[in-house]
């Protein structure tokens, strides 16, 4: 197959890599320069988001002609998903963190779609028109083929006796009508649709107890009750036809299984996935199960069911070999496809693969201000904990420099049920680019296995927290750095970890710099009671205490111990976190004080969870390196 390694049609927006050695800070800390792309069901047109590093952009070309069919600014609004509805029409998912919708207390993240009509160029709000109470979406949209009509199917929001019922409604292409289809159960979380349009399942979760329910002749009618309660269940979708639904189930043992049944009640098949949570893979045209993609260890594999599926897809890994290749977007026959491909030399870039006329065409780079000698080598490195546990993670080196007594950033991921994974990282890659090395770690607690994740049950703040430093200790040992210049970095709980490295694992670092942290840990307990028990456990289980009231989680807590802090600390949070409020870093800041401290205290006005925002991303990264250069100099 030729490789066609087209000039991008995007460059003068973009941006290219400027072939000197030493790329900005900036190239790695801005918003990726494209984020995401979608190609039409008929493989004739993509979508997709572009950047110049700090507002996006809405482009949609033709990929026959080459040419942009549709350029729209849309600023600093966060774009989550782009999907196409037939070939004339886009659909635009954005979220906002608002508090006046809510219905409980505090910011929250809503999601709002938006239909653009590429005939007249117009766009509209997904939900114009419509008996719903909100014009947020309580779900991804989906697209079906119903009554001979193409037409996008959306969970929405009634208010009903005062309570929220998730309720499906139907938009009609043509008019941009809304209709409501069905009105949600009171407990109703998520909904099924068939391929031919018809809704045919609900998800319904009644304090411990999960429920799928069916539609029959007679009504709706319970299908299946599992208890639950700390991991419940959830429905995956559509099975392999429309007569079978997937659902999910713990093991007992930190992985999850498959299970499939008919509408009918009769169960109909077990899925032997092995280790490794997998995600589905939906067909395009109808929403039917055709495979699934799960990592395991390094590995990222893809199953389809139709052998003639799997043979197109091992056509298109085997198109770039050496590299990582991701699916992003594919056409309804599944014979064109949108791939990320991921190289260790050249990092992540977008690309269309044609395997009817066996071509393939670079679409763009993620990060285009970077070139080949900009990305430090990244390998897997294995260690074991002090209590002999085998831990793995990641290594990420500058470029050109020999692995010896190198200063390091431990940055730690969050979760923690999380995990770090192979390929270019933008977060890693900015430090190594400093002149660090960066070491991630597999914690225990994170989802490698599910016997390393439950290994770090009751593990938070202690072993959780010492596998980090023991793998400082292990890099060491083996001359790669100098552990007289280490410093720590997380986000969410990769920034507790930062502070833990502070106050409660003291002498490995020389500075922590603390992004979105959770400080007092019951209070973050308490606010988990908002979102029911469930949340709640969560906490408990990975923490080893029995609620808020647990006196262990003052011991944990780097707040209650901000009197040990015995190195330089730098907090950073948004405004409209959603997951951990602000209130956290501003906590933790008044008792470093308090305790004869100086932190560094950076608040971002606007900015998420996620470091969604383009501006407030590049001025945490410039924050936090100016910081650890300055006391931890390269």
């Amino acid at each position: 197959m030729r490789i066609w390694l087209l000039s991008l049609l995007l460059m003068a927006f973009l941006g290219s890599g400027n072939g000197a050695t030493g790329a900005p800070l900036e190239a790695y800390a801005r918003l990726p320069s494209i984020e995401n792309v979608a190609v039409s069901p008929a493989g004739r047109t993509i979508a997709l988001i572009a950047t110049n590093g700090l507002q996006r952009t809405i482009i949609v070309r033709d990929l026959e002609s080459g040419q942009t069919t549709l350029r729209g600014a849309v600023g600093e609004h966060k774009i989550r998903d782009l999907k196409w509805a037939g070939e004339q029409h886009l659909i635009v998912v954005a979220s906002i963190a608002k508090d006046d919708l809510a219905l409980v207390n505090g910011y929250r993240e809503w999601f709002f779609g938006s239909l653009i009509d590429l005939n007249t160029k117009k766009i509209k709000p997904l939900m114009a028109k419509s008996t719903a109470d909100s014009g947020a979406i309580l779900g991804p949209p989906e697209v079906r083929i119903n009554d001979g009509q193409q037409a996008v199917f959306v969970p929405g929001l009634v208010l009903s006796g005062g309570k929220g019922l998730n309720s499906l409604f139907r938009v009609d292409l043509r008019n941009g009508t809304n209709r409501i289809v069905e009105k949600g159960a009171p407990d109703s979380v998520s909904w099924v649709i068939d391929s031919r349009g018809q809704p045919v399942a609900q998800e319904v979760i009644r304090g411990r107890e999960w429920s799928v329910i069916a539609r029959s002749e007679s009504g709706w009618r319970t299908l299946l009750s599992l208890a639950w309660d700390i991991d419940r269940p959830y429905l995956v979708g559509l099975g392999r036809d429309d007569a079978s639904l997937i659902y999910s189930v713990p093991d007992g043992k930190g992985d999850w299984s498959w299970k499939e049944i008919r509408l009918d009640g009769r169960p109909a098949a077990e899925f032997p996935f092995g280790p490794g949570t997998p995600r589905p893979i939906f067909g395009a045209g109808d929403g039917r199960l055709v495979g699934y993609r799960k990592l395991v260890g390094d590995d990222y594999r893809y199953s389809y069911f139709d052998p003639a599926d799997q043979s197109a897809w091992d056509t298109v890994q085997a198109t770039f070999p050496g590299d990582r290749v991701h699916l992003v977007s594919g056409s309804a026959d599944r014979r064109k496809a949108v791939v990320l491909v991921d190289s260790p030399r050249n990092g992540p870039v977008y690309a269309f693969v044609d395997l009817r006329t066996r071509r393939a065409e670079w679409l763009g780079a993620s990060y285009a201000g970077l070139a080949p000698e900009d990305i430090g080598s990244r390998e897997r490195v294995q260690f074991n904990a002090a209590d002999g546990l085998p831990l793995s993670g990641y290594l990420t080196l500058p470029h050109s420099r020999r692995p010896q007594d190198l200063p390091m950033v431990v940055l730690v991921h969050g979760g923690p049920a999380s995990r770090d994974t192979p390929g270019f990282d933008w977060w890693a890659q900015a430090v190594a680019s400093r002149g660090y090395a960066v070491l991630q770690v597999n914690y225990r607690g994170s989802t490698v296995t599910g016997e390393l994740m439950t290994s770090g049950y009751g593990q938070w703040g202690a072993k959780m927290q010492t596998d980090l430093s023991d793998g400082v200790r292990a890099l060491a040992a083996r001359g790669v750095i100098d552990p007289k210049r280490v410093c720590i970095m997380g986000a969410s709980y990769g920034g507790y970890a930062a502070l833990a490295g502070a106050t409660l694992d003291r002498g490995v670092y020389r500075c922590a710099v603390a992004i979105s942290a959770p400080a007092d840990l019951r209070k973050l307990i308490v606010d988990a009671r908002t979102f029911g028990r469930g949340a709640t456990r969560y906490w408990d289980r990975f923490m080893g205490v029995s609620g808020a009231d647990d006196p262990k989680l003052e011991r944990l807590s780097p707040l209650w111990n901000a009197a040990k802090a015995d190195i330089p600390i730098l907090l950073i949070h948004g405004t409209h976190d959603t997951v951990v409020p602000v209130e956290q870093s501003r906590a933790m800041a008044d008792a470093l004080r308090k305790a004869g401290k100086t932190p560094e205290v950076l608040i971002q006005e606007g900015e998420d969870h996620w470091l969604s925002g383009g501006a407030t991303r590049l001025e945490m990264v410039n924050a936090s390196m100016t910081f650890i250069e300055r006391h931890n100099p390269p």
